[in-house]
């Protein structure tokens, strides 16, 4: 099966620490797992995570484990869904300092070169839109 490799990146108001704490829990808002339907992680090397989020009206299942958690810099780890096909695909985001912000860069690879692999840089553009817009709502720091 032919792959690819999904880049997004977008600049967000928030600290390197706070973008990566915020990505992290499922109980602030604008993170990665914040109202899922289901959300199970353990946000530690070789840790796991499994959750389910509704789309276009049923569930989606989404599960890996943790490769690399170095707060403030980066966060990687596996991505397999019914949209990798099975495949693991990694995900890895770099937290770079920018302009009183944040740069985050989402690299995904491993991706299936097909329709429902491409629109995971729709999805990936979309989380990335809700963080940003998590820290417009609080006073920078």
């Amino acid at each position: 099966m032919k792959t690819q490799e999904i880049t997004v990146s977008r600049v967000v108001r928030g600290s390197a620490s706070e973008v990566f704490d915020v990505w992290l829990d499922p109980k602030s808002p604008g993170g990665l797992w914040y109202g899922v339907e289901k959300a199970i992680i353990n946000p530690v090397v070789d840790g796991l995570f499994y959750h389910t989020v509704t789309h276009e009206g049923r569930l989606w299942a989404h599960y890996g484990r943790f490769l690399r958690l170095d707060r403030g810099r980066a966060i990687e780890h596996t991505w397999v869904s019914e949209a990798t096909k099975g495949l693991e695909s990694v995900v890895t985001i770099t937290l770079e300092p920018r302009d009183g912000g944040t740069e985050i860069t989402l690299r995904h690879a491993n991706v299936p070169d097909d329709e429902l692999g491409r629109s995971h840089k729709d999805g990936w553009g979309w989380y990335l839109n809700t963080l940003a817009e998590r820290f417009e709502k609080v006073p920078a720091r």
